[in-house]
This record gives structure tokens, C-alpha cells and sequence, in this order.
């Protein structure tokens, strides 16, 4: 049996590094055709020494030398920008890409993949948020499949399996509802981002965290969602269930419900994207029914989340209006975390960028990539330069 060879972007964050995990419990299924990271050549070097892809890229030319120095004769062919993402994204003759790296810079990455009819395991879900017409309509002419890594979208993928769309009421995402579920507007203008990034169930990385605090990444993944599915917003919903065991659920016509429960562990989405379409042996310890309970469920209430009606306002609107809020959001959840920004301003500041930027026809990458920088812009002024 031959074994499917995974490119992984983003190998040195949360999500990449558990990705490798997997490829570390089936090696004889799986193997690595390349990595890329942002700056952390360090732990790159271990992660090459270890997998020796063909292709390994960074963000800089100054991180890719010093990589070359750690390595010596060890080094692959060692790319930066860009270019070299685009070279680890399609150079290495990968069957599937994992892309993990975090924010706007993941699109081209996506979008080059299943434009070369290669399959997407994907995490960046920014890819989604900001042109998910445009890369859902690459992949179908190009025979790609975009197999979805974050845990909600997962479930809901592995739920609808063996589905006519025609039998199904609504998807319904769960959130934990993050650390700050039920705190009053007061304690919430004092959250530090120390005390943000605390988040009760997942361990992720820093955007994601604060993402999920706000309820912004529920939003983002109702237009993921929407995308990957190809179902209207108005039958996907939002619940909010602290524990993080059940990942979604779907509600059949005749009121059946089919839910994904399992473990709070990045490894069985991945795996499971990997694997896709089989299903292979656990890659962590199943789900405790009696550990794990008592499992609840609350209402995701709009005036306690507004960032989910902002969200289904952006995609509602269409075109360019969704990349518009993934900037804004980027550039606010930065702030925040830089000390620039308070924790209850982050979701008006998207808001304010929302409705002062031109939304335009998403016509091509290069469109939602202008609307990405015009929204940047507009954030920074909103935050004093």
C-alpha cells in the first residue's frame, strides 16, 4: 500500500505539530512531502531532521538562513515567502495538503492546491471566511476535496456522510461559549489577554483562542460552513455547550438528530481529514460516556454574542464582505493581544470596519485580496494609526 503524502503548513503551530503526531502514529500510511512555518526555524530544524520532506519554506529569508546554518548538509531545498509556500504547497508532488497557517496569508495556499486538483485537509478556515465561493468552485472543477480540520465543521462532514442534503433540517455548531461565559459587561471590559488566552477546553493558538472568546470563530465557521455544505445560514445554528464532547449536530426532516461526540483533541479531526474516505484506528483515548457527563446545552443568545450576528450580516451581504471581517478582526484581535485594545472593543471595531468599507463582487483572488488590505487599513485608523 502506497502512502499518502501530506504537505503541512503551519508545522510549527498547535495544530501542525499535532498533525505531525499523526503522521507519527501511521507511518506506513502516511508521509511527509513538506513543511512550512513562519519564523520558528528551530523547531523546524527538529521537525526536518526527523521527517526529511523534500520541500521545507519559511516566512522570511532571514529565518529560512538560519535554518540552512542549523541544518548544514542536513537541508533540503529551503525556501522562504511567498514563493516558497507556494513551492511547499505544490512543489513536493503531495496527495494532501494540511493547511494550518493562521489568518489571510493561508488562502493562496488553498487556493493554488485545489486549483491543482490536490485535496485540502484545511484549518485555515480564513480561506473559507474570505473566498469561499471562489475555492469551493476551484475545487469542483479541478476534483479536489476540501476536507475540513476544525472540530465543529468535522463533525458536521463525518454527520452528513451517507445524507441527501434534502433530508436535512439544520447543522447545528456547538461553542464552549470561552472562558467568559456569563460574565457581565463590566468584567469583560477588564479581561486581559493573558486571561483571554485561558480558554476552558481547547488548547489552540493565540488568534483562535481569542476567536473563540468573542464567539468570532463560531461566526467564522457558520460561513466555513455554509461553503463546505453548500446549505443556506438560515439552517445553520449555534449552541452554546460548555463541555466541548458533543462537536456538532445535524436534524433530519423527521426530527432525528445525528450528533459527533468525542474527546476535546485536535488529533481525531485531523486524523480523520487524513484518512478520509476511510476511517482508521484511534489516535487517542476514546471518549469516557460516564467521565465526560453531565453534557448541556444554552441558547447562543445575540445580545451575549454579537459577534455571530456580525458574522451571518457579512455573509449575508456577500461578495467582499466577509473577507472585510476577517481583516478587521485580524487586526483587532492583534491589538488586543499587543495591549492596544480592550477586550470589549474588539467585536465593535469589526463592526465600525464593516460598515465604512466598500463591499465589492468577489470576482478573483485578487479582488478579496484588495478588500483584505482596504479593511486593514480601515481598522488601523479605527484603532489611531
Amino acid at each position: 500500500m502506497s502512502r499518502k503524502r501530506v504537505a503541512v503548513l503551519g508545522s510549527t503551530g498547535s495544530v501542525g505539530v499535532q498533525a505531525l503526531d499523526v503522521v507519527a502514529r501511521h507511518p506506513d500510511r502516511l508521509e511527509v512531502a513538506s513543511l512550512a512555518a513562519g519564523s520558528n526555524h528551530e523547531l523546524l530544524a527538529d521537525q526536518v531532521r526527523q521527517w526529511k520532506p523534500a520541500v521545507v519554506s519559511l516566512a522570511t529569508e532571514s529565518a529560512a538562513q538560519a535554518l540552512r546554518d542549523l541544518l548544514g548538509a542536513e537541508a533540503p531545498e529551503v525556501v522562504w515567502g511567498d514563493d516558497g509556500l507556494m513551492l511547499a504547497t505544490t512543489g513536493a508532488a503531495a496527495d494532501v495538503v494540511l493547511n494550518a497557517v493562521v489568518g489571510a496569508a493561508g488562502l493562496s495556499a488553498t487556493h493554488a492546491a485545489v486549483s491543482r486538483g490536490i485535496d485540502v485537509a484545511l484549518a485555515n478556515k480564513e480561506s473559507l471566511v474570505m473566498a469561499g465561493e471562489l475555492i469551493m468552485a476551484a475545487a469542483r472543477a479541478n476534483g479536489a476535496t476540501v476536507l475540513p480540520v476544525d472540530s465543529e465543521p468535522n463533525a458536521l462532514h463525518q454527520c452528513l456522510r451517507g445524507t441527501e442534503t434534502a433530508e436535512v433540517r439544520r447543522l447545528v455548531l456547538t461553542a464552549s461559549g470561552g472562558p467568559f461565559r456569563g460574565w457581565s459587561a463590566d468584567e469583560l471590559a477588564g479581561v486581559t489577554p493573558e486571561r483571554a488566552l485561558q480558554h476552558p477546553t481547547w488548547k489552540m493558538g493565540p488568534r483562535i483562542t481569542i476567536d473563540s472568546a468573542t464567539l468570532m470563530n463560531k461566526g467564522f465557521e457558520v460561513i466555513e460552513t455554509h461553503w463546505l455544505f453548500d446549505l443556506p445560514a438560515e439552517k445553520i445554528e449555534v449552541v452554546v455547550h460548555p463541555q466541548s464532547i458533543v462537536h456538532s449536530l445535524i436534524e433530519l426532516v423527521d426530527g432525528s438528530m445525528i450528533a459527533h461526540a468525542g474527546p476535546t483533541d485536535m488529533r481525531l479531526p485531523i486524523q480523520n481529514a487524513l484518512s478520509y474516505p476511510a476511517r482508521w484506528a484511534a489516535a487517542v483515548e476514546p471518549l469516557d460516556l460516564v467521565a465526560s457527563a453531565p453534557w448541556t446545552f444554552e441558547p447562543a443568545e445575540p445580545e451575549r454574542y454579537p459577534a455571530l450576528g456580525l458574522a451571518r450580516r457579512a455573509l449575508d451581504a456577500g461578495g467582499t464582505a466577509t473577507a472585510i471581517l476577517n481583516a478587521a478582526d485580524e487586526v483587532a484581535v492583534a491589538a488586543f493581544l499587543e495591549g492596544r485594545l480592550a477586550f470589549d472593543r474588539i467585536v465593535p471595531v469589526v463592526a465600525e470596519v464593516l460598515d465604512t468599507c466598500d463591499v465589492t463582487a468577489a470576482t478573483s483572488i485578487e479582488t478579496i485580496f484588495a478588500a483584505d488590505a482596504a479593511a486593514r487599513s480601515e481598522a488601523q485608523r479605527h484603532l489611531g494609526g
